[in-house]
């Protein structure tokens, strides 16, 4: 187990500029997960740490030691990727001790280590087998296990369930958050799925283009998302996100087919923002359907439902409001039709105000004034 510390790294090519001013200290047996789209410079970042890409500018020190001169194989680190990277000769056992041959282990600490690793991934029965014998998740499992025999201060995983489908993935990502909680070796987690990085990150680095946007834990990032990137890119279905007016007097959020109530949280961080415009935000599962007969509600939408996926335990709807499409998860009973006019209510303790021109949270802002 191990504290990495990461000052001020940044990572150039050439005149472009990969990472910018990259600032993180883990916990003692931490997992960290680093998440954004495509480009975002996740990747770099993890290159960086492993040694694989040289940093530009910056300081990175693993408990206290600094390392970033220091060649991939000094740092202590091992690196599960996301194509595997087996030996296609080697059977299992081979694939899982090479790196300890390496080293000079002697061959009955070798057998030890490996069968250990093994038992621990549930693959005792394939160490006979070539990688061409074994399904993805075996194969994941394997790389896993040659991390593992190396007893690291660090483990690095870049995308490793990018290339499994969707069940497999849900297991592994059980089976890699179980593995940590067993092993308690600090660990950064790479991946563009914010599925992933919600339910197994301790804490999660949200990046674009280079730069962290927030660092925190996954409700918080949930609850509370600085800026409207975050806010958009966590959470699945995606919040929906209108152009509203606020009415300072009437103490409400207005616009094309939709008015909302103003919760007592948002009153102060909206001061400011009398009689202009602001970003409103709301995730899907904070939308319900206003039965007919029912009273309405304080805060409202109308519009046009346009397509309608039933789930199971409840029913997605996109619905038109004053031409922009929003999404709603609703009572599986409510039924809606494409092409139905629907009446939308909103709770107004769970909407999300943003600067139109900054998209920097109001709460945010007032939190930080």
């Amino acid at each position: 187990m191990a504290v990495v510390n990461l000052e001020h790294i940044w990572k150039r090519f050439g005149e472009t500029v990969a990472v910018q001013d990259f600032n993180l200290e883990t916990n003692d047996g931490e997992f960290v997960v680093l998440v954004g789209p495509s480009g975002c410079g996740k990747s770099t970042m993890l290159r960086m740490i492993a040694g694989l890409e040289e940093i530009s500018e910056g300081r990175m020190t693993i408990e206290g030691r600094e390392v970033q001169h220091m060649p991939p194989k000094d740092r202590d680190i091992a690196m599960v990727f996301q194509n595997y990277a087996l030996y296609p000769h080697m059977n299992v056992f081979q694939n899982i001790a090479f790196t300890l041959e390496l080293r000079g282990v002697r061959k009955a600490e070798i057998k030890t280590q490996v069968e250990e690793a093994a038992r621990i991934l549930g693959i005792e029965h394939l160490l006979q087998r070539k990688p061409r014998e074994l399904s993805g998740g075996q194969r994941q499992r394997v790389a896993l296990g040659r991390a593992i025999v190396r007893h690291p201060q660090v483990f690095l995983l870049d995308e490793p369930l990018s290339n499994l489908d969707a069940k497999l993935r849900v297991g592994m990502r059980a089976e890699i958050a179980k593995l940590h909680r067993r092993l308690g070796v600090t660990s950064f987690y790479v991946t563009h799925d914010q599925v992933e990085a919600l339910t197994m990150g301790q804490r999660i680095v949200v990046m674009r283009d280079g730069q962290v946007q927030q660092t925190s834990t996954p409700l918080d990032l949930y609850d509370n998302p600085v800026n409207k990137f975050v806010a958009g890119f966590i959470g699945n279905p995606a919040m929906n996100f209108l152009t509203a007016h606020f009415e300072a007097e009437a103490r409400r959020l207005s616009g094309e087919s939709f008015s909302f109530e103003v919760a007592p949280r948002l009153s102060e961080a909206l001061s400011p923002y009398t009689d202009q415009q602001v970003c409103v935000g709301v995730r899907p599962e904070h939308i319900q359907a206003v039965r007919d007969g029912s009273e309405t509600r304080a805060s409202t939408l109308k519009g046009t439902v346009e397509l309608v996926e039933p789930l199971g335990s409840v029913t997605e709807i996109q619905v038109n409001v004053g031409g922009t499409l929003i999404t709603a998860q609703v009572d599986r009973n409510i039924n809606p039709r494409t092409d139905d006019s629907i009446e939308l209510s909103v709770d107004p303790a769970h909407v999300h105000l943003f600067d139109m021109s900054s998209e920097e949270s109001l709460l945010a802002q007032q939190a930080a004034a």
